[in-house]
């Protein structure tokens, strides 16, 4: 990944709305959800829910596709994954014993569960 698609990508991440409906569809896994859908369950009005639907389209990080007369968009997990790829590249200076998540580590003592 270049660093200008990296760029844009936490750019449109970086602001809470569009957070918030990354974070939905991901959770929502391949099967997406309706434009309409996602509008109602964060509160956002079409209009706006629009503007950040396309910014994040544009950043490649959903992907709309059109099933009868909605719009369904769902989560570029292909993309997601090479921005984690990027930002994670030369992590722990090459140690990978050292990059133990968050989820692996308990919080007590730092060590790995």
């Amino acid at each position: 990944m270049k660093i200008e698609l990296a760029v844009e990508a936490l750019a449109a991440l970086a602001q809470e709305s569009r957070l918030s409906i990354f974070r939905l569809l991901v959770q929502a896994g391949k099967a997406g959800i309706a434009a309409g859908v996602l509008g109602e369950q964060l509160g956002i009005p079409p209009a706006t829910l629009s503007f950040h639907l396309k910014t994040l389209s544009h950043a490649k990080l959903i992907k709309p596709r059109t099933e009868g007369r909605f719009v369904i968009y769902s989560a570029n997990f292909a993309e997601m994954d090479r921005l984690i790829e990027y930002l994670t590249e030369h992590c722990c200076a090459g140690d990978a014993s050292q990059c133990t998540s968050a989820k692996n580590v308990d919080n007590r003592n730092g060590n790995p569960k």
